[in-house]
C-alpha cells in the first residue's frame, strides 16, 4: 500500500512548498491536504487554530496512510506541531520562516519579514528574531490580503497591481535589503512582489529548506506510483480545480466527513 507523503495548508500556498519537495523526490506518493473553509488562518484564535488542524490532519493521515506530515503553512507550524507529535508516531515537519539565512545575507543588517497578522504576532517569531537576527532590525508585516491574491492568482485570476503596491508600501520604504516571505502563499507571488520591490531586496523563502529535511526522512524506496491527490474542506471554483488538475493532481476531491 501506498505511504504518501500528505502535505498540509490552509489552501493553495503549500503547493510552493511541494513543489520544492517534488523537486527532490518526484516519483513520490502526495496526498495534499488544504483547510479552505477556515482560510486565511491569520485570522483564527490559538485554540481554533490548534483544534481544527490536529483533528483534520491526524485523520487524514489515517485515510491516506501517510508516511510523513509536511505542515506548510507558516501559522499553523508556530502552533500545532507538538500538538501534532503528541497525536501521532510518523515524523511532522513543519516551516520555520527564514530568518536565520536572511540575518546572514544581509549587508544593511535591515531585514524584513512578510507573514500573516498571526505569524507576525507569535512569541515563536520573536524568538527566532532574538535567536537568529540578534545584530539586525527586523520589520515586521502582516497580510492576510496576499493570502487570498495568492489564491485567487494560482486559479488564474488577475492580480490587482495598484492593491498589490499598495500592500508592499510600507515595505518599500522601510529600505531593507532582504525580505523573508513568511507565508507559504507568498513565493507564489514572488515575481510580481519582486517587480515592485525592485532588485534591491532579495527575497527568501523555506521551502527548499523544507525539503531537504523531508528527503532524509523518507524511507520508502519502491512501489511508487506517483499518485498525486488533493482534498479540500470547502467548495472550490472551477478555476481552481483547473488549476489543481492542471499541476498534476488526478483526484481532486472535497472531504465530507
Amino acid at each position: 500500500m501506498s505511504e504518501p507523503i500528505l502535505v498540509f495548508d490552509s489552501g493553495i500556498g503549500g503547493l510552493s512548498v511541494l513543489t520544492e519537495i517534488r523537486k527532490l523526490l518526484s516519483g513520490h506518493d502526495y496526498h495534499y491536504v488544504f483547510d479552505n473553509a477556515r482560510l486565511p488562518y491569520g485570522n483564527l484564535s490559538e485554540a481554533e487554530l490548534i483544534k481544527g488542524c490536529v483533528d483534520l490532519i491526524v485523520k487524514q493521515v489515517k485515510q491516506s496512510n501517510a508516511a510523513i506530515v509536511v505542515v506548510a503553512c507558516n501559522t499553523a507550524s508556530t502552533l500545532v506541531l507538538p500538538h501534532l507529535r503528541a497525536h501521532l508516531t510518523i515524523p511532522v515537519v513543519g516551516v520555520v520562516p527564514a530568518i536565520k539565512p536572511a540575518a546572514q545575507i544581509s549587508q544593511k543588517k535591515h531585514i524584513g519579514l512578510l507573514a500573516t497578522p498571526g505569524t507576525v504576532k507569535r512569541d515563536y517569531t520573536f524568538e527566532l528574531i532574538n535567536e537568529f537576527a540578534e545584530d539586525c532590525k527586523v520589520e515586521l508585516f502582516g497580510s492576510s490580503e496576499l493570502v487570498i491574491m495568492a489564491e485567487n492568482y494560482f486559479a488564474s485570476e488577475t492580480i490587482d497591481r495598484v492593491l498589490l503596491a499598495t500592500i508592499l508600501q510600507p515595505i518599500k520604504k522601510a529600505d531593507i535589503d532582504v525580505l523573508v516571505l513568511g507565508c507559504t502563499h507568498f513565493p507564489m507571488l514572488a515575481e510580481q512582489i519582486k517587480q515592485i520591490l525592485g532588485n534591491g531586496v532579495a527575497l527568501l523563502d523555506s521551502g527548499a529548506a523544507v525539503a531537504s529535511r523531508v528527503k532524509t526522512l523518507v524511507k520508502q524506496k519502491d512501489k511508487l506510483s506517483g499518485t498525486m491527490t488533493v482534498s479540500y474542506t470547502k467548495d472550490i471554483s472551477k478555476g481552481l480545480y483547473r488549476a489543481l488538475v492542471g499541476y498534476g493532481f488526478t483526484d481532486v476531491k472535497q472531504i465530507t466527513d
